[in-house]
């Protein structure tokens, strides 16, 4: 079989390298006016860092809010950790870029979603949890009207 360019792996490097340089700007400058993330990860990533009470309580994925206090943000080549608080108790976190399943920043209505095939397999190279990149608008709340959705398996063959 003749060698094809792998646009869906390519989009799921590109759009963790975003993340990270988002991430980046806030830990260097913090969070710029109404900018905030939800950002869901996959807990049970191998090399996923959290408290066992926090990966007991969500075994499976779990949405961090960095928004009006977090602490501690350094940002890496292949993860984030940060310091948020639950219920009056910072806990430490290490997110993996390759564990996230959603960024979201709906203060601009951005988003982007990470996905296993539709057959459930990956077709990325080797890495854990590893998924592929779909853009799609950050979910507003329900006063407004829905956006529209731009999924990138649209446009493969």
């Amino acid at each position: 079989m003749a060698r094809q360019i792998d646009y869906g792996n390519l989009m799921h490097t590109a759009m963790r390298g975003l993340i990270k340089t988002v991430l980046q700007d806030v830990a260097d400058n913090g969070l710029p006016g109404k900018h905030h993330f939800f950002i869901t990860f996959d807990t049970s990533h191998p090399d996923a860092e959290l408290a066992d009470w926090l990966s007991d309580r969500y075994p499976g994925e779990m949405t961090v809010v960095m928004q009006h206090w977090y602490d501690n943000l350094k940002v890496g080549d292949d993860g984030f950790s940060i310091t948020l608080n639950f219920g009056n108790a910072p806990e430490p976190l290490y997110i993996p870029y390759d564990s996230i399943i959603t960024f979201v920043d709906p203060s601009v209505e951005f988003g982007l979603r990470f996905e296993a095939g539709e057959d459930g397999t990956d077709d990325t190279p080797p890495e854990p949890k590893g998924r592929k990149a779909e853009e799609r608008p950050a979910p507003k709340p329900a006063a407004q009207p829905d956006a529209q959705v731009v999924r990138l398996d649209t446009f493969r063959k």
